[in-house]
C-alpha cells in the first residue's frame, strides 16, 4: 500500500515538475522537491522499491532543472 501512495505522489511531483521545466515557471520545483521527498521517504517503507526509485528520479530531475537555472548555489 505504501507502495503505491509513493508512485501516486511521485506522479503528482511528475505533473508538477513538467510545467516547471517552462522558464520563468521553475519556481515551481521549490514545491516539486517536498512532495517527491514525501514519495521517496513512504516508498523507503514500503517492501519494494519501484516507488521510491519513481520519486527519487522526479526529485533527480527537480533539482537539475534547478541547479541549471540558478536555484540553488
Amino acid at each position: 500500500m505504501l507502495n503505491v501512495l509513493s508512485i501516486l505522489l511521485g506522479l503528482v511531483a511528475l505533473l508538477m515538475a513538467i510545467p516547471s521545466a517552462i522558464p520563468f515557471l521553475g519556481w515551481g520545483n521549490w514545491i516539486v522537491l517536498p512532495v517527491a521527498i514525501l514519495g521517496a521517504g513512504l516508498g523507503a517503507l514500503s517492501s519494494k522499491n519501484g516507488g521510491r526509485n519513481f520519486c527519487l528520479i522526479v526529485l533527480l530531475i527537480a533539482v537539475v532543472r534547478l541547479s541549471l537555472g540558478g536555484g540553488i548555489f
